[in-house]
């Protein structure tokens, strides 16, 4: 199945502020994202606006998955804390 990845404006520009390693392991993530959505490490969030997170180390990717058109949609790329999904 051929998925279609969509990346926030803003996700681009904070993955650039981002150390260089950790910018080649999200790239990665993302490409596999891209490729099937729910392999890897991810799992489905309850009672949160983004349906699926992946960790990437010490970084969570928040995405949205339409399964009817083959999208994803990646709003969020952010460090891990205790308020990561608040």
């Amino acid at each position: 199945m051929n998925w279609k990845l969509l990346v926030a404006r803003s996700v681009q520009k904070s993955l650039r502020r981002l150390p260089a390693g950790d910018q080649q392991r999200i790239t990665a993530a993302l490409k596999e994202i891209g490729n099937d959505p729910y392999s890897g490490d991810v799992a489905r969030l309850k009672n949160h606006r983004f349906g699926w997170r992946r960790r990437v180390g010490n970084y969570r990717i928040l995405f949205n998955v339409d399964p009817a058109a083959c999208v994803i949609q990646v709003k969020v790329i952010t460090r891990r804390t205790k308020t990561t999904y608040d």
